[in-house]
């Protein structure tokens, strides 16, 4: 029984004893489970979920409703169930996702709020506090108000776009009944993330297509980097392109045809970076949304987690429920046909890559989140898995005779010892990186080319020279 009721559980924290003294030590679950998607708290069970019992279960289960309504505030929704397990009495505290959060716990003048980051509860950052207030009077950020008048602004690039997308006209009615604006002529939080003008400053976008499977340094590993910032159509458009530009579309000969293979399906790519775009969260300050290229995948990070608590890897994509943070900006990107059907996006990022010639289960898109960011992972259907890739940018050469014939010529260049900027110039080769994984790592583990100063592996005035064999 008890198995079934924590399998059953959204989230679940278990408590060998009820601590009265110390009740913190268990409220900040109860604050933490109001706060997002409900949890149940296990009474008289210990950590690795072995009943030990409740010696007074009346009594704890009375001790509980009073602390609960004397530190948790608003009260929250919740339910006390006795239960028993191997002849031990144990209770079980059901608390049901609020309605007026954020939750706190208060005591000595101090009032906090939780949310649960893994198994954990956590004090909530400010962000996260703010965007709680926000759920818990029934309004999101794009829809609130803003200081801004509308006629100081152009929407040349929102209205263009609509036209081309729907073939309507964006009338000045649309902007109040859209909710870019209110009826005073002031924009919403929505409008200014829509204006030609850059007016949200968390309104940006990272892209760096790094060189390898790794991040590294942006002088030395980075093929492309670009950042962009403003309007949410041009920060798609732009991270649409940035993704374009830094993959490939290669194409088999078919007897009367050719077969096209891009590295990414386009929709998918589309459908990842309106998620983004929609979903993220803009109170948090300093953010971006950010995108990493690799040889084998796209990173697609955006700031904030799930909308209404847990984590992506907690769902079922094909059943989950649309929650939206952003529900003005979903309505318009709806309306211009970028997404389709609420809650669908997603399946979509699947569906759309399982299209890909070439596709087998391994590629199959990735979504994660925390209680801070949300990451969604294409991978290249184009990469060999075993570690080779079919990509042959400027700055990565795979491991065939060109490799061995540099390799070659380094050891002949190197019988006078060289430092390693004239070996990178004498054999052409200006990524750092590339010439360590390639070059002259694989050169001193072989023993054929050895450091001047071996003591001093990151002296600048390191030399390198060949081992000649005796």
């Amino acid at each position: 029984m008890i198995k079934q009721l924590i399998a059953e559980a959204t989230e679940c924290d278990f408590k060998v004893a009820l601590e009265i003294k110390k009740p913190k030590s268990w409220l900040k679950s109860v604050s933490s489970f109001s706060n997002g998607i409900g949890g149940t708290l296990f009474f008289g069970i210990s950590d690795d979920r072995k009943p030990i019992g409740l010696s007074d279960v009346q009594k704890d289960a009375e001790a509980i409703s009073r602390l609960i309504k004397e530190r948790i505030t608003p009260l929250p929704q919740f339910i006390l169930k006795p239960l028993q397990e191997d002849g031990k009495n144990l209770l079980a505290l059901e608390v049901s996702p609020g309605r007026s959060t954020p939750y706190y716990y208060k005591a000595d003048g101090v009032m906090e709020a939780y949310i649960r980051v893994g198994n954990e509860s956590v004090i909530a950052p400010d962000y996260i506090v703010n965007e709680l207030i926000l759920k818990g009077t029934n309004q999101s950020f794009d829809t609130l108000t803003t200081d801004a008048v509308k006629k100081d602004y152009s929407f040349t690039l929102l209205e263009a776009t609509y036209l081309e997308r729907t073939g309507l006209r964006f009338e000045p009615s649309d902007y109040v009944s859209f909710g870019l604006t209110d009826k005073n002529g002031l924009l919403t939080n929505a409008g200014k993330l829509m204006t030609d003008q850059y007016t949200v400053y968390n309104s940006r976008m990272f892209c760096t297509r790094w060189n390898g499977l790794e991040k590294g340094s942006i002088f030395d590993d980075a093929l492309d980097d670009k950042e962009y910032e403003g309007n949410l159509i041009y920060l798609l458009n732009s991270g649409s392109e940035f993704i374009r530009n830094n993959s490939k579309v290669r194409f088999v000969k078919k007897a009367q045809y050719r077969v096209d293979k891009p590295d990414y399906a386009e929709r998918a790519v589309t459908e990842a970076l309106v998620n983004a775009l929609i979903h993220r969260d803009y109170i948090v300050l300093g953010s971006e949304i950010h995108i990493a290229m690799f040889d084998d995948r796209v990173e697609i990070t955006s700031p904030g987690g799930m909308f209404g608590g847990g984590s992506i890897q907690e769902y079922d994509i094909y059943s989950i429920r649309s929650m939206r943070r952003n529900p003005v900006i979903a309505d318009l990107f709806h309306r211009m046909k970028y997404m389709e059907r609420r809650g669908s996006g997603l399946r979509k990022i699947v569906s759309e890559t399982e299209k890909l010639p070439g596709y087998t289960a391994a590629y199959k898109p990735e979504f994660s989140s925390t209680a801070t960011d949300f990451r969604v992972i294409l991978k290249n259907v184009n990469y060999i898995m075993c570690g080779a890739s079919a990509h042959d940018t400027a700055h990565d050469a795979a491991h065939d005779t060109s490799v061995i014939s540099k390799q070659n010529l380094l050891l002949e260049f190197c019988a006078d010892p060289k430092s390693r900027d004239e070996m990178q110039a004498y054999i052409n080769v200006s990524s750092r990186s590339h010439f360590s994984k390639y070059y002259l790592k694989p050169l001193l583990s072989s023993g054929k080319l050895e450091m001047m100063f071996p003591d001093k592996p990151k002296s600048k005035n390191q030399k390198y020279t060949t081992v000649h064999s005796k």
